[in-house]
């Protein structure tokens, strides 16, 4: 008994040493004296972040810009899955130096389809600029909902490098405090943002977003149409037969193409709903209604929203 019971307390001591060993592994040994180390390790703690593989997470080094698109798209967690595609996107139909079989094309692609603002011609091994980072940050927490900013506007010293499509998105991270300006009252938008940087700014948003309500939206009217669904053909060698279908009540509904927006190369098509005739009666038996429209074949179909009267 003796020596079971002293067996199990080896047992445990070699279980709590382990234990030990394995956290102190895991945390990083070059961010103790960094001033972004607890926006770090709430990353690290949610997997968001990795280090070198030695304990070393380097953030005073760039970030590359696919680790910032990366940490982005995983860190509010911007998805795909309410798009329809009839071809499997590709991070090769939007850019043109992110490889289709890099592990971190899938995060691109998600980027690109939420609205962040990525050049084609990135490189996903080059350096991003603060303001560049700031202004996908932005766009992300956009992504998740419509907030009420305060309206007012950040001076700050070098505003005037800033370049004009990024200023709201600077001004509006200064004013939720996600990003901050230095000690001498810079944001140093050119710069190339540290890893640190951008983990702070991200930690900083991923609360915002959290913590903040986003403003109430008007509840939409439920759709009469359901199981919509879009399908293609080819029409020629040069373009495509695009249908959208779906199921209505009652003949008396109809579906129209409301619009095709080409970006890059897809064809976004919404669609809106044709109301029944209100002099009319109908039978009610559920019907299929349908509408195409004919886009070249350079572009990927991808089934849109409902557009509202």
């Amino acid at each position: 008994m003796k020596k079971t019971a002293k067996s199990l307390l080896a047992l445990l001591a070699l279980m709590l040493f382990s234990l030990s060993v394995s956290a102190s592994a895991f945390a990083f040994n070059d961010i103790q004296k960094d001033p972004g180390k607890s926006y770090i390790e709430q990353l690290q703690k949610k997997g968001l972040v990795r280090g070198d593989g030695s304990g070393m997470f380097k953030p005073k080094s760039a970030i590359t810009a696919q680790s910032a698109v990366t940490l982005i798209v995983n860190g509010f967690g911007l998805n795909i899955d309410n798009i329809r595609f009839i071809k499997e996107p590709k991070a090769s139909d939007y850019f043109t130096k992110v490889k289709d079989n890099a592990p971190y094309a899938k995060a691109f692609i998600i980027a690109q389809l939420n609205g962040l603002d990525i050049p084609r011609d990135i490189d996903p091994n080059g350096k991003v600029t603060r303001e560049q980072y700031a202004h996908w940050v932005y766009q992300a927490i956009s992504k998740k909902g419509e907030y009420a900013w305060i309206e007012m506007y950040m001076t700050f010293k070098d505003e005037d490098k800033v370049t004009k499509g990024y200023m709201d998105s600077v001004q509006k991270l200064l004013i939720g405090k996600i990003a901050s300006l230095d000690e001498k009252n810079r944001f140093r938008p050119k710069d190339a943002i540290t890893r640190s940087e951008a983990a702070v700014i991200l930690a900083k948003g991923i609360t915002f977003v959290k913590n903040t309500k986003p403003v109430p939206q008007p509840e939409q009217p439920a759709s009469p149409l359901t199981n919509v669904r879009m399908s293609s053909e080819a029409y020629g060698t040069e373009a495509l037969k695009v249908t959208i279908s779906a199921e209505a009540p009652h003949a008396g509904y109809g579906i129209e193409i409301a619009n095709v927006a080409y970006k890059d190369k897809q064809a976004i098509i919404t669609y809106r709903v044709v109301k029944p005739d209100p002099d009319r009666m109908y039978p009610q038996v559920i019907t299929t209604v349908a509408a195409a429209v004919y886009i070249s074949t350079a572009y990927t179909p991808v089934l849109g929203g409902e557009v509202q009267p």
